[in-house]
Formats: structure tokens, sequence, C-alpha cells
């Protein structure tokens, strides 16, 4: 079930952000086949740093294991590409191409194909076939140097945004590409960049900088933790809360149940009073632990909330209350999103190391005799 039931997905193992935009459609209702690459030993390959059980990117998929080195493999790959509607690949430029499974290969194969590629720096570009990670795309695109403490060093805000904004990027990228083949029986190209995705997510920040609203100062600006009404705060027992009562009527109500009556409180948007009156902020708030300041004011417009840690949040009412966080096979995981009225996904199954290969091949259209000849080979 789900919005996306009835598209088939072929996607080749890789890391970074490929799996997650594979898992993103899946979640979805799309059937995605994970091809992991077999080596003539029958191993898996050595760059799978996961245990495949507990890889919760890797959930609601089929897997099998075909030996892209032999020539039968990549017969059998490209006979699967001709009956899905999308490919996602996450390897080197150059890679695909080398391994006879080239855009312009499959599409001759399959002229309605989308074929997804992710990649850090892009297809193109002086830097398109250098290595990096997450840090080093989130640099290059400007936002790294956004993220931190006035005066202190870039922050690194984990692998989320370049990694979930690039498989966001590609997810989206693909779904519009098959909504256009769909009118025009073309498939295409889906070049999808980690750093296109950060330059992407930085557009409101692009916004306040063109209006001169924003410094290339980190903790100065608005959103960055410069307002005294806009970071987190330790409370008496060293745990956190998060406020962000930005508009008038909601900095007024956080005032009144904080008990702040000092009047150059209410100078909110003199920027130059924003640090000291950070730092009488945080003396008041040292006051109360968190949940006694949570209990004064989570849930009213006042915009305070805890800062939980991964445990604490899958037991707060509201993620409760929403099925935020599910437990699969043991496993703890965020639940798909977004939700859907009419056409809900099923609940994901976990992760699996490998399936039946005859059995999955069987399902995307392989007769008996073609699946015999891959076993013999040792191509499957």
């Amino acid at each position: 079930m789900g919005p996306l039931h009835g598209i088939k997905v072929v996607e080749f193992a890789a890391l970074g952000p490929a799996p997650m935009g594979a898992m993103l459609l899946a979640d979805l209702g799309a059937t995605v086949l994970r091809i992991e690459r077999k080596s003539a030993s029958g191993g898996r390959p050595s760059a799978d740093l996961f245990d495949p059980k507990v890889d919760i990117l890797n959930r609601n998929r089929q897997v099998i294991a075909l030996d892209l080195k032999r020539p039968e493999g990549i017969a059998a790959a490209l006979q699967l590409i001709a009956g899905a509607d999308a490919l996602i690949e996450g390897f080197r430029p150059g890679v695909m191409e080398r391994l006879g499974l080239a855009p312009d290969v499959c599409l001759a194969r399959n002229p309605r194909l989308v074929y997804g590629r992710m990649t850090g720096w892009g297809q193109t570009g002086t830097l398109s076939q250098a290595a990096g990670h997450d840090i080093n795309y989130l640099s290059l695109s400007g936002a790294l140097h956004a993220i931190g403490e006035r005066g202190g060093k870039p922050v690194v805000p984990l692998n989320l945004v370049a990694d979930g904004g690039g498989a966001m990027l590609l997810a989206l990228g693909i779904l519009a590409a098959l909504l256009e083949a769909r009118v025009s029986g073309q498939g295409q190209v889906v070049d999808a960049a980690m750093t296109d995705g950060c330059a992407t997510l930085m557009t409101m920040v692009h916004t306040f900088k063109a209006m001169g609203q924003w410094t290339q100062d980190r903790g100065s600006n608005v959103l960055d933790g410069g307002a005294h009404f806009y970071d987190t705060y330790r409370c008496r027992d060293g745990k956190y809360i998060a406020i962000g009562p930005i508009e008038p009527q909601f900095y007024a109500l956080f005032l009144e149940k904080t008990g702040i009556t000092d009047p150059e409180f209410k100078l909110q948007w003199d920027q130059a009073r924003w640090p000291t009156l950070k730092e009488r902020l945080r003396a008041i708030l040292l006051e109360k632990t968190r949940d006694e300041w949570c209990g004064l004011m989570e849930g009213s417009d006042a915009c305070v909330t805890p800062v939980l840690d991964m445990d604490e949040a899958r037991q707060h009412p509201h993620n409760l209350s929403r099925n935020t966080f599910i437990e699969v096979d043991g496993v703890i995981q965020p639940a798909p999103a977004p939700r859907f009225s009419r056409t809900a996904p099923d609940r994901p199954t976990p992760p699996t190391a490998r399936g039946v290969a005859a059995d999955i091949l069987h399902e995307w259209g392989f007769g008996s005799e073609a699946i015999a000849q891959l076993e013999g080979c040792g191509a499957i």
C-alpha cells in the first residue's frame, strides 16, 4: 500500500543518502529492489559498514546480490532495469559507465526510465571526482560557516543537512521525473548532489542576507543563536530547553510565564542588547529544572520545548500520540512520513541481509530457465 504502490525501483547498493532516498520511496509504497554487489567468492561488499539486520535505511526492500563483474550479472541487471520505473545509484561519476550500466545503455533498454544519480558534488563540476562526506558538502555550500556560537568555530550538525537534504532532493527529483514521464513517455537522468541540497536548504538565509538582515558572524543573527529569544538554555538540573518566541505576542507570553518584568527585555529587537539579555536569561532559566519550565510553558504559544535525547524523544506524549517512532523487530526507528489520509503506507518491513534470489527474480519477470542459468554461473 501507499501512494507509490505500483512504482518499481532498482537501487544499486551504496552508502550515503542514496539508500535514504530509496527508503523514502519504499516507505511510501514503491517496490524497491536493492542490488548488492556480489564478489566472486559470494561475500558482501567490503564497503558495507553496517549490520544489515539493523540498518534501518535499508528497510522495506527486496535484496539480491549480483556479480556485476560477470556479463551475466550485467545482463540480469539490465533486464531488471527494463521492468523498472526508476533507478537509484550513489557511486562516483563514471562507475556505472564502467560497469556497462550507463544512463544511455539503460534508457535504450527502457526509454521511460528515470535514472536517479546521487553524489556529493554532482555529476559535473571541478570536484565531481573527489571524495567527500557530509561535512565537506556542507562546508562548500556556505551552510557550515553559518552554524556555531559567536566567536566559536563552525559546529557540525550531525549528518542531517547534506545527507538528509541530498536524499530528499533525490526523492523529489525522481518523483518529478516520473510525473513528467507519464506525459512525455520519456525518461531522463536526475543529477542530485548533496552540495545542491545544502544550498537549497539555505534559501531563507540567503533571503535574509539579501535584505541586509543577516551577517556573516556566527551567533549574531536571529536564527543562529544570536538572539536571546532563539537559543537553547541550561536549566538547574543540567538539562536544556529550546526557546523560540520570535513573534511579539509569543515573546510577551514567554516573558509573562517566566515572570520576567525587567523593562529592558521589552526591547526584543535591539540587537545591541542581545548579548546582555542572553546572560540575564541564562541566570533566570537556571532557577528551575527543565521539566519545571516545560510544565509552565510547553504546549503554549511561548514556543518552549525540552531538548530531548533520542530515548526521551520516543516517549514524549506528542510523539507517542502521532506514532512518530515505531518498533520493527525490536529496533526503534522513525515511522514513514508524511501521513496520507487515504493511501496510508503499510508498516515497514525490517531490513534483510539478502533475499531468495530465485523468488525475487521470478517476481520481476524472470523465467525459471534464466534463473537457473544465473545460479549455475554464480552471477546471483
